[in-house]
């Protein structure tokens, strides 16, 4: 199993790039570092409602003007970096 996926979803106020951990003892690990990116205005984790997520999901907010596009690939970029250095 995969250690993350993440995924554009609409909300009726925004956009939002929710994140579903496999292991969710790093959420709120992964929380604080995500909150220190650029383009990154507020992090919270949330409860997953579907039956097929895992329990809880990082929610990213992105600032004003920022694509969110452009921050899923850095995000993507930043979590991949992350767990192949805990692998070692």
């Amino acid at each position: 199993m995969l250690p993350f996926r993440t995924e554009i979803r609409n909300s009726p106020k925004e956009q939002t790039l929710k994140i579903y951990m496999s292991d969710l003892s790093l959420d709120q690990t992964l929380k604080v570092l995500l909150e220190k990116k650029d383009g990154v205005r507020r992090v919270e984790i949330q409860d997953s409602i579907s039956r097929n997520r895992v329990a809880e999901n990082v929610t990213v907010f992105a600032k004003e003007g920022q694509s969110l596009n452009k921050l899923k690939e850095e995000i993507d970029a930043f979590l991949n970096d992350y767990f192949s250095k805990r692998k070692v």
